[in-house]
């Protein structure tokens, strides 16, 4: 049998063999001293990436550790678990979410049969309460990825603007200024660090998502607590570890871009279409999905305006 045939035949062979789906690995990597980063893919969830579409933190202190969301499911939260021990002898003793988003909170049914605490502000709840059915139909697309999975509300809910938990001496500000992206979103401030887990306030590589419980007006509000805290590091919610300039760039300046385009259209009563049209993307063209997403963006924003 020549080299060619044999060459055929096991391609065919291998091509007759069940290979194992494709995992999401998940590794922290140092972002500073005692402070992880997991950087999940900035695509939409699909079942290679297990609805992982979304950064984690993990803060190391010496009374124990801190996770920064939870991941989407109860069976990804299990691998963020599994890989915070590979960093840390410490336990995990808090996971805080940065929001009311799938992958922020949907893996907190893990950690509270964990006995871990789970903490969210409190203006995430109603949202949770109201999307959790969403959240789950949108994420079947992970079939027996999303089995074990209940939505479980957090055990702990921070109310207020600013909230200062402490562990073995490591300080965590939670600054919370109406959300914006959803609700609950709050920022995790590590001041001993200067770095800030941003979670959905800010977005880089990737263009920002608005849904029907987004406001452009709270997440400017809520960007205006990063722009004053001046981080050195943020780790943002969608995208890589960045600065205060990029941040400010694919997150703040779209968000004032389309209020500004969209108030002026409003005010002259140009009609939605043209407004849309006429919208001016170049300036973020080089972002991830801004052909597809921007028009979308354009259009809620409108109609945002519209109605204050």
């Amino acid at each position: 049998m020549n080299a060619f045939r044999r060459a055929k035949i096991f391609v065919v062979a291998v091509g007759l063999i069940a290979l194992p789906a494709w995992a999401v690995d998940v590794v922290f990597k140092p972002v500073a001293e005692g402070v992880y980063a997991y950087i999940g893919e900035i695509e939409g969830r699909t079942y290679d990436n297990e609805g992982l579409n979304a950064n984690i933190g993990l803060v190391v202190t010496n009374a124990g550790a801190v996770l920064i969301d939870s991941g989407a499911t109860f069976q990804s939260a299990r691998k963020i678990h599994k890989a915070a021990n590979k960093v840390t002898n410490q336990p995990v003793k808090w996971v805080i979410s940065t929001g009311d988003q799938d992958h922020r909170w949907l893996g907190n049914g893990y950690f509270t049969a964990q006995a871990i605490e789970t903490i969210a502000h409190a203006d995430a709840k109603a949202d949770m309460q109201a999307r959790a059915g969403e959240h789950m139909d949108g994420l079947k697309v992970l079939k027996e990825r999303l089995d074990g999975t209940v939505p479980t509300l957090p055990t702990r809910f921070v109310t207020g603007q600013d909230t200062r938990l402490e562990m073995g001496g490591t300080v965590f500000e939670l600054k919370h200024r109406h959300g914006g992206h959803t609700p609950g979103d709050m920022l995790v401030w590590l001041p001993q660090k200067n770095v800030l887990f941003a979670g959905d306030v800010v977005y880089v590589d990737r263009v920002l998502g608005l849904h029907p419980v987004s406001n452009t007006l709270n997440w400017l509000e809520s960007f205006s607590a990063v722009d004053e805290l001046k981080p050195q590091t943020i780790v943002p919610g969608h995208g890589n570890v960045t600065n205060l300039a990029t941040a400010q760039a694919h997150t703040r300046d779209l968000l004032l871009a389309l209020r500004a385009h969209m108030k002026k259209a409003v005010d002259d009563g140009v009609d939605l279409s043209a407004a849309v049209k006429s919208f001016n993307a170049k300036p973020f063209a080089h972002l991830r999905h801004a052909d597809v997403w921007i028009p979308q963006l354009a259009n809620q924003t409108y109609l945002e305006v519209e109605r204050e």
